[in-house]
């Protein structure tokens, strides 16, 4: 038995003991007290915090939406959240997919409110029969209830929006200060231009020579349309030289270029 007991004794003897590290541990008990206070009260101030959103302000000027429209986008984007845990880009983005809004800001507006600006888009024509589009050719609204009369309409391949805008702003002001309106310009899928006036003249331009001939047409052949309009159907501009006058009242006719044959043109 007294063997037992000090074989026993020698063998607890001989177990590693756990020590701890010699670590300031009141001072990190402490510190870690301080972070679950500091989390407690983090959360109990995101509690305070997150209210209820009862306002919702809309600022912006409009023509084609209602700050009605607005309000009921950006409450369908809520779902019960409050103000602290509300996702704005949710929001923001919503707004972007109504028609005739071209940007919006959506911002926090302590305590209990949200504040929304909302820019409208600016149509400068009507493209392809069923959207609207803008000075940089950002076509939108093919939903829109009200598409203003007045608006030139615009034609062309996907992809091409921003280069028949840029035509159309270019020869639109020559247009107008010669007394006549811009009803509509084309660009087919061969790169041929059309342009048609709103006093019922075409004017076809074709694929070749763009510039030159866009040029020829506001320098030269403007003003004779002005002063013969009743009497002229179309002018072809798709001449090397020249163009021709098709007549209400007759065949077409060569009325520029001594050179100009129907041979030249491009289609």
């Amino acid at each position: 038995m007294l063997k037992r007991r000090r074989h026993n004794r020698l063998r607890d003897e001989s177990a590693p003991r756990l020590r701890l590290l010699p670590l300031p541990w009141r001072k990190l008990g402490a510190a870690a007290l301080a972070v679950l206070g500091v989390a407690g009260a983090s959360a109990a101030l995101l509690l305070f915090l997150n209210q209820p959103i009862e306002h919702i302000r809309v600022d912006g000027q409009f023509q084609h939406l209602s700050a009605l429209e607005v309000e009921s986008a950006v409450r369908a984007q809520l779902h019960g959240a409050g103000l602290v845990t509300v996702r704005l880009n949710d929001v923001r983005r919503s707004l972007r997919l109504l028609p005739w809004v071209e940007s919006a800001t959506v911002q926090r507006s302590w305590p209990r409110g949200i504040a929304v600006q909302v820019t409208e888009q600016q149509a400068v024509a009507r493209w392809n029969d069923t959207d609207l589009v803008n000075a940089r050719g950002d076509v939108f609204a093919n939903s829109a209830h009200f598409v203003p009369p007045e608006l030139p309409q615009l034609a062309g391949p996907a992809g091409s929006e921003a280069d028949v805008v840029a035509r159309y702003l270019a020869v639109q002001g020559r247009i107008v200060e010669a007394g006549l309106r811009l009803a509509a310009l084309r660009l087919d899928a061969r790169g041929s231009w059309e342009l048609q006036l709103d006093d019922g003249v075409t004017v076809r331009i074709g694929r070749k020579q763009v510039d030159e001939r866009f040029a020829r047409f506001l320098t030269v052949v403007l003003r004779m349309i002005t002063e013969r309009a009743a009497d002229i159907a179309y002018v072809d501009m798709r001449y090397t030289n020249g163009f021709a006058v098709g007549w209400r009242s007759g065949a077409p006719r060569l009325a520029s270029g001594a050179h100009a044959r129907q041979g030249d043109q491009d289609g």
